[in-house]
């Protein structure tokens, strides 16, 4: 940038350098989506191809930014968890935060059509974003942990709600019948009145998705003799899991790993 008189004013820019040896969390969320889940007619209580867009831009986030780790995601939100050890940006906050949301709209976006391809954008999808840091892997299991809980409670009541407004309750009426029910009457409402076992239900709408990479074994070609050869490839995972519990991480040991 050219010397001027004017080159004052960058001394009016705020210093936004994240602090070291902490894990980055970058929550993306749907802004007003509410809305745009309705212009767009979306599946209720959950529409499998929305979802499936989300997590093929996670997946894109994944392979477009090195440092991220692990990505969560539900509904129209999704977390991504950069290495406590980034450099990215020189761990700029403004930088990390703006690239990240961004690229996942832009992503949201080019990818519509692979996933509603009988459906035009009305609407421009807009996200927000935030920035939260944690000193160690244990909050930051905490916090996914925290996410997926409430993937569970929202789903349990969503599904419940939309059966009853299916069945012909206004929302007021349906957000009345579920008002001080645990989740144990919620899941014999479903199973009692609908006919729905709970815990049946695909779990990507139960568990949200989980976005990683992993070596997994391919076969490239076959040798002279005809058989298969096998090659171990870094690929990006998406998977419904349960990650409150130990065994997901302890399959998977290298993804929170502390340097």
């Amino acid at each position: 940038m050219a010397n001027s008189k004017y080159e004052y004013v960058k001394k009016f820019e705020m210093e936004d350098k994240l602090p070291a040896c902490n894990w980055i969390v970058v929550r993306i969320d749907g802004h007003k989506f509410h809305r745009f889940s309705d212009d767009h007619d979306f599946d209720k209580p959950n529409d499998e191809n929305a979802l499936n867009l989300m997590n093929s831009c996670a997946v894109s986030m994944v392979e477009q930014f090195s440092d991220i780790v692990f990505a969560y995601g539900v509904s129209d939100e999704y977390s991504f968890i950069w290495k406590e050890t980034s450099q990215f940006y020189d761990r700029r906050a403004s930088k990390i935060l703006s690239l990240s949301v961004s690229y996942f709209t832009s992503m949201y976006v080019m990818k519509w059509k692979d996933f509603f391809p009988h459906k035009d954008l009305k609407d421009p999808p807009c996200f927000d974003g935030r920035i939260v840091l944690y000193p160690r892997v244990k909050i930051v299991r905490d916090y996914l942990s925290w996410r997926q809980v409430d993937c569970h409670i929202n789903n349990q009541y969503n599904t419940c709600f939309w059966m009853l407004v299916k069945s012909g309750k206004s929302n007021k009426d349906a957000q009345e019948r579920l008002k001080g029910t645990l989740a144990k009457d919620k899941n014999e409402l479903l199973f009692r009145q609908f006919g729905i076992n709970y815990d049946k239900l695909p779990d990507i709408f139960k568990k949200g998705s989980c976005v990683y990479k992993d070596t997994v074994e391919e076969t490239v070609k076959p040798d002279d003799g005809g058989n298969p050869v096998r090659r171990q490839r870094r690929r990006v995972i998406v998977g419904h899991f349960n990650i409150i519990e130990d065994w997901f991480w302890n399959e998977h040991p290298n993804i929170l790993k502390e340097d």
